[in-house]
């Protein structure tokens, strides 16, 4: 009986044995496990969080994708939480997390393809507007050297076409008409000179204007004076005549007096309304 009973507690004991050594297995497996699948749950938040940072990193000139951009980063804080929230041991919802982290990567994917195809775009477009400003800028200058040689060619014309006179001379006349150098006999100043040929000048009647200057400098007028423009410039003249002007050269002479001559140089100017012709002057006696 004894014998039999030893034998029993034997077995008891060798089965208890088992049973702790393979409790002991049971946890230290399991606790191996855990760990593994605590790093597992790092791993994924670590992925999770680096795709955030790279989402960051996006930005785009299109405000659609801009927004679209934020939604998904929304969504990656969103799964963050989630993922810390969960137990590392739930495989299951771990398994879901680790497809949707792919389904994002998938989608940013196409916004990167997306933000490259709009960059290149934009390239191409800033490309051609350059372009169009360099050819706008290179059409202005054209123009305005274009311009720049018409107003040149314009005012050389315009020079081209003035009337310019020559061989001026200026007497004394007398009551009589005759010539001479003496102040006291002198009734008026004859002035003398020919209107050049200009075959583009502007034909028709052309008014030649008369300034005579005492020998103190001072214009010498009479009731016939009056105010002429010659190139813009409001004058007095003392004397006018008007000439036919046909392009052909043309002799003319201007007369002054109704004034009084004392001894001393009179200056006298010719104009048209192109401005000043040519001067000449004369010493009485």
């Amino acid at each position: 009986m004894e014998k039999n009973l030893k034998t029993i507690i034997i077995v008891l004991a060798s089965v208890a044995a088992l049973l702790v050594g393979a409790l002991i297995w049971v946890w230290i497996d399991r606790s191996g496990m855990i760990k593994d699948l605590n790093l597992e749950k790092e791993e994924l938040t670590q992925q999770t969080i680096q795709l955030r940072s790279e989402y960051d990193a996006l930005s785009s000139t299109n405000d659609t994708l801009n927004l679209r951009l934020t939604e998904e980063r929304e969504k990656i804080d969103l799964l963050i939480e989630r993922i810390n929230k969960t137990e590392a041991t739930n495989r299951t919802r771990i398994r879901e997390y680790e497809k949707e982290l792919g389904t994002l990567r998938s989608i940013m994917r196409s916004y990167i393809h997306q933000i490259d195809s709009l960059n290149t775009l934009n390239l191409a477009l800033r490309q051609d507007a350059s372009e169009a400003r360099e050819e706008a800028s290179r059409a202005t200058q054209q123009y305005q050297e274009l311009r720049t040689t018409t107003e040149e060619y314009a005012r050389q014309v315009e020079i081209g076409a003035q009337i310019k006179g020559r061989s001026f001379v200026m007497t004394g006349i007398t009551e009589s008409g005759k010539d001479s150098d003496r102040s006291s006999r002198i009734s008026k100043l004859k002035l003398c000179g020919n209107l050049i040929e200009n075959a583009i000048a502007p034909k028709g009647p052309r008014n030649i204007y008369l300034r005579v200057k005492g020998p103190d400098g001072i214009l010498l007028t009479n009731p016939d004076q009056g105010v002429f423009n010659a190139a813009g410039e409001q004058l007095v003249y003392s004397a006018v005549r008007e000439i036919d002007y046909q392009g052909a050269e043309v002799e003319f002479c201007i007369f002054f007096g109704g004034v009084s001559f004392s001894r001393g140089v009179y200056t006298a100017e010719i104009y048209t309304s192109d401005g000043s012709i040519g001067v000449a002057d004369i010493l009485l006696r």
